[in-house]
């Protein structure tokens, strides 16, 4: 009978070990399943936050080059002036510029 109870002490031996493994295996499982879902909660967060920022990134360039059109558009009527002045200031003096160089080209000096 001591031989009947060492082997049936062996075999309660050999089934919790196998039932420790299991629990091991079950959670080694999941904690790798856990493990593979926080990376992908992870990986869903940062391209959120990519996204954010691209749209932050691509509103401020569309805000800047509003302001480099107005810009340029400023700088056209300026322009556009300045020309408009200088055509109509020598449009005015284009005669008496005429003039003097007449006078100085017919004129003979000793």
């Amino acid at each position: 009978m001591a031989s009947n109870r060492a082997q049936g002490g062996i075999q309660q031996l050999l089934a919790a070990e196998q039932e420790a493994q299991h629990i091991v295996n079950a959670a080694r499982s999941a904690k790798m399943a856990r493990l593979k879902q926080a990376k992908e909660e992870a990986e869903k967060e940062i391209a959120e936050y990519r996204n954010q920022m691209e749209l932050e990134f691509q509103r401020k360039v569309a805000e800047s080059s509003g302001d480099s059109g107005a810009n340029v558009k400023r700088l056209e009527q300026e322009t556009d002036a300045k020309i408009h002045h200088l055509k109509t200031e020598a449009a005015r003096i284009s005669h008496d510029v005429v003039s003097m160089l007449l006078k100085h080209v017919t004129s003979v000096k000793n």
